[in-house]
């Protein structure tokens, strides 16, 4: 048996857009993966982490049979995705965030052990794990609620019981915490740890745009942007290459016109990305030196931008997006792209 669960090789998907009438005989491109290269180790929690929009959801649906790659190859426990397809499915399972939950009509154990039937699952064995893993995140007096009547944030929950229903070898999480509060956001990360600490065998792929939960639960991590992997690697190996950085965050009064663009323009400064709200801004700089911090404040002093709060911080993922993409993740997204 192999040691990897997932691996690709110069993996790639492109989409043909058709034009408008106007434009028939014009068919674009979208490139959504080119060139990915990952290799995950069987007990493995990975993350893909990026943007909406970063090629994530494309990569899950090729590694799950739903969509077939353009170029290059990928397996998963051993088995190719495409020439051995049925091979591959009974070994996993996906769960992805904001998606339907079950039939209304259906009660949360009549929705879960309909679908523990697709999978062949004996029907004792079936009751057991469902009652099992209801109560493991919290929904064991729910069992004989009608799906319709739970709310978002528990329906959200049953779809992960779903997930782990049936004991996958690998299971891919799509962005799993998508439009849960706090509390139910913590209850699915405990419940993922829980489900890897009991067996070392299993592999879970999670994809994310919330940096926190990137760097709390993954043993390594792969930033992915326009459907390219731009590191790979621990959350702390990938901070370390900052390390020797000085990173600060300013809070300001209205910056009066200035960018970040021109705050980068300056000497030893190698980011600076602004978040203007009511009242001020914040500013997130990744400066060569400490030194630099002079010709930052001088160009504060010279448009009148007040400075409130500075303060000096150990790097972060969302540093490293930055310093590898040149925006931070939410302006990503502002500006808008295709999954």
């Amino acid at each position: 048996m192999s040691s990897l669960a997932i691996e690709t090789q110069d993996l790639g998907r492109i989409y043909k857009i058709r034009g408008s009438k106007k434009e028939k005989k014009i068919r674009k491109e979208l490139v959504a993966l080119a060139d990915v290269n990952l290799q995950i180790e069987r007990g493995e929690l990975f993350g893909l982490l990026g943007p909406n929009g970063a090629g994530k959801t494309t990569l899950i649906k090729i590694l799950t049979t739903l969509l077939a790659p353009t170029s290059g190859q990928a397996r998963v426990s051993g088995f190719d995705i495409v020439t051995d397809a049925a091979r591959v499915r009974p070994l996993i399972n996906m769960v992805s965030g904001g998606e339907s939950s079950g039939y209304g009509l259906l009660t949360v154990r009549e929705n879960l052990w309909m679908f523990s039937q697709f999978y062949g699952l004996p029907s004792k064995e079936a009751n057991r794990r469902i009652e099992e893993l209801l109560k493991m995140v919290g929904l064991g007096d729910r069992i004989h609620t009608k799906s319709s009547d739970l709310s978002t944030g528990l329906r959200q929950k049953m779809n992960i019981v779903r997930g782990f229903l049936t004991d996958p070898e690998v299971l891919f999480l799509d962005e799993p915490t998508l439009g849960l509060d706090v509390g139910a956001s913590r209850d699915v990360r405990n419940f993922i740890r829980h489900w890897l600490e009991v067996d070392e065998t299993r592999t879970l792929l999670l994809t994310t745009h919330y940096m926190v939960e990137a760097e709390e639960l993954c043993d390594r991590v792969a930033i992915i942007n326009q459907g390219r992997v731009l590191a790979c690697d621990s959350p702390a190996v990938l901070k370390r290459r900052l390390q020797k950085d000085a990173i600060f965050e300013v809070a300001t009064s209205p910056l009066n016109g200035l960018t970040g663009a021109a705050i980068e323009a300056l000497p030893e400064v190698r980011t600076a990305t602004a978040a203007e709200h009511d009242g001020g801004a914040t500013l997130n700089l990744i400066l060569v030196e400490e030194a630099a911090l002079a010709g930052v404040i001088n160009i504060f002093t010279q448009r009148n931008v007040r400075i409130l709060n500075l303060s000096k911080r150990e790097p972060t993922l969302e540093d490293v997006f930055i310093d590898l993409v040149g925006r931070s993740m939410a302006e990503v997204e502002e500006g808008g792209q295709d999954e």
